[in-house]
């Protein structure tokens, strides 16, 4: 895993070299073990090309970047890994290539030398690259199907440059960064982000996942990004649940299978949830006689602990345990080291937890971990999901159905009848379905925020919502909402977690479940295979999990996902919270003195407690440290 930048610019770049170290520095963390730069005069400009590596596959100097082709037309720097690069390899070579290395960065390099972007298909990874086409003058970006691996850029007036990570792209840029006000406003009032391309400075950019985008240099233009994974959710009717089982649980152990490909030492996150749990289990089953090492947050004494489930598993293979516990005066002590490493601001201090696991697994000697990250939003996890399915019995007129689903759904435990009616409602108002009501998602009020100041500017009081469901998506709506949320709205934020807290302690996260042949699978399902009649979710994958994964685990009702006991942590930190909102005093859309109202509100229990405490503090504290223009 590693961190890549570029710079191209017509302008004079004396010394480019020099100026581009602090960027590579800025991303040592995710490349400590070798670091390459190289500048070149291109179509009247200068580019330059950087890499931080950390190394994975090929220790040797084999693996270095920048790498060139063997006949000088195309230079890469790449971040990821590509798991089915073995098979790739043989097919390229059966094709005439040759290969010096035993890199997967080589094998990259052939197959767009091969296939140009009709390669991206055939990768089964998680990757974001540039690659530079000597011959066509262009340099293309490109990301992986699910944005595992970050890419941002920026385009300026004769000047163009990505990276892995902001702090790089800031330290290349020509100016000092720009507050993005939309995103801000978003982020406090919905919690919304990561959903977008704008990122929270003012002019950078997300390249998206599933997407690639080429810049020429003879043009000085980037072209607008261009999609090269879109899945079908069309319906396949012709397996039962339990071919469709048996089928599921041979792509996921051949998934876990290729991700155990590493020259460096592997353990796994356990949470103790059917997803982590089957990784763990898959990995015994395969290596039956390797080491296994977990590592798990607890949080005892607490309603979201699931440290006995955990404890199940790792009696059930035999692993290593390794647990992290915290207590809220840590996440104090590290609060400005987790932001810096996130870049931008993020939704929960599950994150802090996250990054505790992370940093323990590499305490431990661990380089690699598996993670569950992702099957949620494949198998239809969330009990928000629900809403999908009812709406796809509401296209086909099932009614019977869609009220006995209401009512089995409904006794799981944390539902209920009327969350569940609420759900079914809100989605058909939503989409016009009954036109004697509307759904409205009206500007929010907000005490500490001034409205006025940012509607002087053009910000939207309600966040830019999605595109209008595709054809496709009538009678298989949850399908389609898994879909988007997999590839535009969802998981992304969730991934950008999991890459910049693992990068953070040199460590690479893999994630299993996503790859792009399991996802087109399960996509095509019968829904209630997904969430079944009963209300049960990931029907399908505990069916295909049985022998496997103990029964106890596939048998759970209850979800507690990867959350911490927030509110006792943020209350018993009491004033020292306050000061990490000093900065909202240099905020002019904020009100200091009703933000803190706010927060003295929620953490002595006179109002609600909802997320939007931590967020605030987590911006106030987040602009302090990076200090965008306003």
């Amino acid at each position: 895993m590693c961190g890549i930048l570029g710079i191209y610019s017509i302008h004079s770049f004396r010394g480019m070299a020099s100026r581009l170290r602090p960027a590579l520095q800025a991303m040592q963390h995710r490349g400590p073990d070798d670091e390459g730069l190289e500048v070149e005069s291109v179509a009247g400009g200068t580019l330059a090309l950087g890499h931080k590596r950390l190394s994975i596959i090929d220790l040797s100097p084999g693996g270095h970047q920048p790498m060139h082709s063997h006949d000088g037309r195309y230079t890469i720097v790449y971040n990821g890994e590509i798991y089915n690069y073995k098979e790739l390899r043989k097919e390229l070579r059966a094709l005439g290539h040759l290969f010096r290395t035993e890199s997967d960065t080589e094998v990259l390099m052939a197959a767009w030398a091969q296939w140009g972007t009709g390669c991206l298909v055939r990768l089964t990874g998680m990757f974001a690259f540039a690659m530079f086409d000597r011959q066509a003058q262009t340099l293309t970006l490109a990301r992986d199907a699910f944005g595992i691996k970050p890419l941002y850029y920026s385009v300026e007036p004769g000047t163009f440059s990505f990276a892995s990570e902001l702090p790089a792209l800031m330290a290349v840029s020509a100016g000092p960064p720009r507050l993005n006000l939309q995103r801000a406003h978003d982020y406090l009032v919905w919690g919304s982000y990561d959903d977008q391309a704008g990122s929270f400075f003012e002019g950078v950019l997300h390249l998206p996942p599933g997407h690639w985008a080429a810049y020429s240099f003879d043009d000085k233009v980037l072209s607008a990004p261009v999609r090269w994974w879109w899945p079908s959710v069309q319906e396949r009717r012709d397996l039962s649940l339990e071919h469709a089982a048996g089928q599921l649980r041979d792509m996921f152990l051949t998934n876990v299978r290729l991700h155990l490909r590493s020259d460096v030492p592997l353990g796994a996150a356990l949470s103790g949830g059917i997803d982590s749990s089957a990784l763990v289990c898959a990995m015994r089953l395969l290596e039956p006689e390797a080491p296994i090492h977990t590592f798990t947050f607890v949080a005892r004494g607490t309603a979201v602990d699931e440290e006995h489930w955990a404890d199940a598993i790792i009696r059930h293979t035999g692993a290593t345990a390794h647990k992290v516990v915290v207590a809220p005066e840590e996440m104090a002590r590290d609060i400005d080291a987790m932001i810096l490493a996130q870049g931008e601001p993020f939704g929960s201090t599950s994150i802090y937890a996250q990054y505790r696991v992370f940093q323990l697994a590499r305490e431990k000697g661990i380089t690699v971990t598996l993670d569950g990250q992702g099957a949620d939003e494949l198998l239809a996890g969330y009990r928000h999901y629900a809403h999908g399915r009812m709406a796809s019995l509401l296209d086909r007129a099932e009614y019977g159905k869609l009220l006995r689903f209401m009512w089995e759904w409904s006794k799981w435990p944390g539902r209920g009848l009327r969350l569940g009616a609420r759900m079914a409602l809100r989605k058909a108002f939503r989409e016009g379905r009954l036109p004697f009501m509307k759904w409205k998602h009206g500007p929010q009020t907000m005490k500490w925020l001034n409205t006025a100041y940012l509607d002087a500017r053009g910000v939207s009081p309600i966040p830019v919502t999605g595109a209008a469901a595709p054809p496709d998506a009538r009678g298989r709506r949850l399908a389609s909402t898994l879909r988007n949320d997999l590839t535009s709205q969802g998981l992304q934020s969730l991934l950008r977690h999991g890459d910049r807290n693992a990068m953070h302690w040199s460590l690479e996260s893999r994630v299993p479940f996503l790859t792009t042949d399991m996802a087109e699978f399960l996509l095509s399902l019968p829904e209630h295979y997904l969430i079944s009649q009963t209300g049960e979710t990931k029907t399908v994958f505990r069916h295909a999990m049985r022998g496997i994964v103990p029964d106890a685990i596939l048998d759970r009702r209850d979800k507690i996902g990867f959350v911490t006991p927030e509110q006792d942590w943020l209350r018993s930190l009491g004033d020292t919270t306050l000061k990490w909102v000093e900065a909202a005093n240099d905020i002019p859309f904020l009100d200091a003195g009703s933000l803190r109202d706010e927060l003295n509100g929620a953490f002595n229990q006179r109002g609600n407690f909802d997320w939007t405490a931590w967020r605030l503090l987590n911006f106030c504290r987040w602009y302090e440290l990076f200090r965008p223009v306003i």
